[in-house]
């Protein structure tokens, strides 16, 4: 193998398939290669190698030169992977610009309308699921807060601290600011100090202490209709998993008086004197 498998592995992750992969790392060692050299090199078939050098060459990542028979000259490293990130951010903004312009076109409206058609067939009981990985649970929380119009109830861990305070401050500054009434309550001797001096400015705190409230988890929530709840042990469990729901009857009737018990239980927190 020209490149190791750490290495081979890192360029799939960044967009190239296998036979893209290993005709570069080939073209790397020589420098400048006819097809059939790298075809040799590599196994891969030569009648595929003509097209995939062409790819590459589109991507950036090689120089076609016209010469009989047709010469391949490698891009380094950097200015391949400056190219890809440049070609990234353009079809980011092009995709940025389809989508804003949808969202402000009649089209929106039909969406909307089919959407909420469709949501008058089922009960919010229905509307569950489990989220899994750390972007999908962000993004649905905060789709959560975002939607808050009352209150929002919160207790997590001292990595949950954290994790608020990275990915949901803004929204909930804004939450703040609309008159909702936002609770929180954790282990704050173990939670890290910035976290908690941004949202205790925005939200009322309670520190849970093991030894009069035994209990270590994260749920959220939100205006007594809706709620998140973690499936997983962050100690042992390397992937976040977290349930959804939107059940009032849940989110009402067990989990915000079991919010109550813990916020009951748990200590005032006091800001520290600067």
């Amino acid at each position: 193998m020209l490149g190791s498998s750490e290495l081979m592995d890192a360029l799939r992750g960044i967009g190239l398939n296998l036979y893209e992969r290993k005709l570069w790392v080939a073209l790397l060692t020589r420098g400048t290669a006819t097809a059939g050299e790298l075809s040799s090199m590599t196994n891969v078939p030569r009648s595929r190698t003509y097209d995939v050098l062409e790819t590459l060459s589109k991507k950036g990542f090689v120089i076609i030169q016209p010469s009989k028979p047709l010469k391949y000259v490698a891009i380094s490293p950097e200015d391949a992977f400056e190219k890809v990130k440049d070609r990234e951010r353009e079809k980011l903004k092009l995709m940025e610009e389809r989508i804003d312009k949808i969202k402000n076109s009649k089209i929106m409206q039909e969406l909307k309308s089919i959407y909420e058609g469709g949501m008058q067939l089922i009960s919010p009981e229905d509307l569950t699921g489990a989220l899994k990985g750390k972007y999908s649970v962000i993004q649905q929380m905060d789709n959560m807060l975002k939607n808050a119009s009352s209150s929002v109830n919160i207790v997590t861990t001292p990595s949950g601290i954290n994790q608020l305070f990275e990915n949901h401050l803004a929204t909930l500054k804004k939450l703040k600011k609309s008159g909702v009434k936002i609770r929180i309550a954790s282990n704050l001797k173990k939670s890290p100090e910035q976290a908690i001096k941004a949202l205790s400015a925005i939200a009322e705190m309670r520190n849970i202490t093991e030894d009069t409230i035994p209990f270590s988890g994260k749920f959220c929530v939100v205006d007594g209709k809706q709620l998140m709840m973690g499936l997983s042990d962050e100690k042992q469990s390397t992937q976040e998993m977290m349930l959804w729901t939107k059940s009032e009857y849940t989110a009402k009737n067990m989990i915000e008086p079991l919010f109550n018990l813990v916020w009951g239980k748990s200590s005032p927190f006091t800001k520290k004197a600067n």
